[in-house]
Parts: C-alpha cells; sequence; structure tokens
C-alpha cells in the first residue's frame, strides 16, 4: 500500500495547512459471485466462487483531486472475473494468481493488491442402479450444495512477491470420547467440573501460507494441496486423547506441516462448541454420558499459529483476514 502527503486547507485554522498523509488504501469489487460451466462433454463440471478484487498503488490523485485517470472502475474488476472464468478457473488460488498478475500487468501504476476468493462444492446427485447413469458416479449434469466447508484463497501481491493463503471454515467436528479438560487454575468463580470424559467439538476455520518461493516456483497443485491438507487436518482431530482443544490443534496443524514443506504457517479459529450432560434424575432416569444439551453460546473462541521455526517474511499478507490471531 501506498503512503502520500496530501496538503489540505484546514478552514478551520483560518487559511493555516494542514498536512494529511494518506496512509494504506485499496479498492475494488468485493463478491463477485460467478459460476463455470464446463460442457466440453455431455458430463458437466461446476466451479462456484464468490471473488473480491481489491487495487493498490499510486491513487493520489483520485483522493486529493478528484482525479479519475488511474481509478480502474470496479465494474471492469468485476466483467475481468467472468471474463478469465470463461477461459476456466481451475485452482481458486490460481485464479487469483491470473487476476493479479493482470491488474499489475495491465495498469502500471498498480503495484499490488489482494485477491480473495470463496469456493462453494457440489457433488453430484447419486442414481438409482438400472438408470441412465452410473448409481457410482453420479449424474451427469444434475448436483446438490455440498453441505461442509467453505474454502477459501487469499492472494496478495506487492511488487513482484505474491503471497497464497488457502483456508477453510465450517469444518464442523466432533469426538465423542477421548477428550477431557483438567488441571486448570481455579478461583471463587470457577463452576466448572474437572472432567476426563467429555464431547470435544468445533466448527474449525484454519488457514495456511504458502512459502512464496514455492509459489513462484509453479510447483503447487493447489487443488491436491487442500484435499491433502483437509484430511490432515481431520486425521490430526481424530488421533490420540485431547487433553484441550489447544493441544488438539497443535496435533492438526504438525501433520500438516510435517507432509508438505511448502507451507510454512498454519493458523486456526475454533469455537469450542459446548456439549452438556443433561440431568435426567427429575424424570427418574440415569444418563450414562449419552444424552447431552448442545450450547451455541457463549463459547470458548481458541485461536492458534503454528508456523516453522524459521519462515519467509509474511509482509501484509495476513492483512484483512479476520478472526485469526
Amino acid at each position: 500500500m501506498t503512503e502520500n502527503t496530501i496538503t489540505l486547507e484546514n478552514t478551520a485554522a483560518a487559511g493555516r495547512a494542514t498536512n494529511v498523509v494518506l496512509g494504506k488504501n485499496q479498492y475494488g469489487k468485493a463478491e463477485v459471485r460467478v459460476v463455470k460451466v464446463t460442457r466440453d462433454t455431455d458430463r458437466h463440471e461446476i466451479e462456484d466462487l464468490s471473488v473480491t478484487s481489491q487495487l493498490r498503488g499510486d491513487f493520489t490523485a483520485a483522493h486529493v483531486d478528484g482525479d479519475n485517470g488511474r481509478v480502474v472502475p470496479t465494474d471492469t474488476q468485476k466483467n475481468t472475473v467472468y471474463g478469465f472464468a470463461r477461459e476456466g478457473v481451475g485452482s481458486p488460488e490460481q485464479f487469483l494468481i491470473r487476476l493479479a498478475d493482470h491488474f499489475t500487468g495491465e495498469f502500471d501504476w498498480v503495484t499490488g493488491g489482494r485477491w480473495e476468493a470463496e469456493q462453494y462444492a457440489w457433488e453430484r446427485i447419486a442414481t438409482r442402479a438400472g438408470t441412465a447413469h452410473s448409481a457410482a458416479e453420479g449424474h451427469d449434469h444434475s448436483f446438490v450444495r455440498k453441505g461442509q466447508e467453505v474454502r477459501n484463497a487469499v492472494v496478495v501481491k506487492d511488487g513482484d512477491t505474491v503471497q497464497v493463503i488457502s483456508g477453510l471454515n465450517g469444518l464442523t467436528v466432533l469426538k465423542s470420547t477421548q477428550s477431557g479438560f483438567v488441571g486448570y487454575p481455579k478461583d471463587r468463580f470457577t463452576t466448572l467440573e474437572e472432567t476426563t470424559e467429555r464431547i470435544l467439538a468445533t466448527d474449525v476455520s484454519a488457514r495456511w501460507r504458502y512459502s512464496p518461493a514455492a509459489v513462484a516456483s509453479g510447483s503447487v497443485d493447489f487443488n491436491r494441496s487442500y484435499d491433502d491438507v483437509r484430511a490432515l487436518l481431520l486425521e490430526g482431530f481424530t488421533e490420540g486423547y485431547s487433553y484441550a482443544l489447544q493441544q488438539t490443534l497443535f496435533q492438526m496443524a504438525q501433520k500438516v506441516l510435517d507432509a508438505h514443506p511448502e507451507i510454512e504457517e498454519v493458523r486456526f479459529s475454533t469455537p469450542n462448541k459446548h456439549h452438556f450432560l443433561v440431568d435426567l434424575a427429575p424424570f427418574g432416569l440415569d444418563n450414562p454420558n449419552e444424552v447431552f444439551y448442545a450450547a451455541d453460546r457463549p463459547y470458548g473462541l481458541i485461536e492458534a499459529s503454528f508456523q516453522r521455526e524459521s519462515i519467509s517474511p509474511d509482509g501484509n499478507a495476513w492483512d484483512g483476514i479476520t478472526g485469526f490471531c
């Protein structure tokens, strides 16, 4: 982002000039919904994204003088998303990199920017045996929206450096056993009882940042990487006894960083979805740890970042990504 000194007349100061500094600034088109249907064969494919484009560079004249000579209209940015989708989307990360390269290459005063996407997954509707479509393969052109996580990606370009952050949110997971919470400090406001047997549940929001060198090399298969990281996060959640959600997050990050040297750090934002045992004694019933009340609020909110001992500078890659420490 650019900073420039601006001199404005301060009318309240009777003609005295005030030096005002234009700080960080960016602009663009937010949440462009684009659905791409590939019809090369009778078996169609769907790619469904919400894309945000924000440009950074020398926009001083627009702010100071109202001179729009360097303001690429947000409508143009929207249309560029649609035009690029016509050529195919691929991974959301690679699609955003294409947008970044286009805007910084087409307009020399655009020195960088931030491009973000959410991807919504669809799966083929299952069909009965004996119909025109294979039950195992699903219908050729009828889909149902997946009800699990939303995939997301952010690309930040600053000069020649491209930062890529991938992630997901809304991945709801639950362990029905092998979790407890003991040994915490207690004071006069503590009512929570220690337990070595509880339900552990959360909605996982995770982001992971790739090494800029790996991104620049073009060696990262973002779709394959996403699928594998998601699987590793789920594996890490299942494995071993959980002494706290914090410790479970560490195990999940460890698996990702061990398996993917191109990833430098992993960040989590995870609400603790509390499940409280219901007292059935007033009804003459026992409750051997089977019936629970799922409370939606208030909830514990656990956020943590895990990274390699030595990583590349992240610059402003995390700017604008809320909900993560």
